[in-house]
């Protein structure tokens, strides 16, 4: 069973992933705040983030950021969930390390085959 954090402000997005996820067998940690999310991620060392961008206190950039600097979880992917569809936000997001972008509403089947391809496969696989 993989451990998956959702950072998440939206309460009807995190219920979704959620179920979703925990549906699928995984053991779901929720945080609704971007330092929630960080301490989180630092703490119970997931097998996988999803990360909204736009969150109440640090955008969801800005906690990638201080993911990235710890060593040990170097090999812990990190989705960015967002409701820009504009292309240029998405390379912008992207171009932050992100190992992927996974566009809100949520489209089931590209999720879950996103999600399980990098609990396989891990960081540096790219998505499917």
């Amino acid at each position: 069973m993989s451990r998956i954090l959702i950072v998440e402000d939206n309460e009807k997005n995190l219920k979704l992933l959620r179920d979703v996820l925990a549906h699928q067998g995984h053991e779901v940690l929720a945080a609704v705040t971007g330092g929630e999310g960080r301490d989180l991620a630092l703490n119970e060392r997931p097998d996988l983030v999803l990360l909204d961008i736009q969150l109440p206190d640090i955008d969801g950039i800005t906690v990638l950021r201080c993911l990235r600097e710890e060593p040990a979880l170097d090999a812990m992917p990190v989705l960015a969930i967002s409701a820009s569809v504009m292309p240029e936000e998405q390379h912008r997001i992207t171009q932050s390390g992100f190992d992927a972008f996974v566009a809100k509403p949520i489209s089931l089947k590209p999720f879950l085959a996103t999600v399980n391809h990098f609990l396989q496969h891990g960081r540096g696989k790219g998505p499917p």
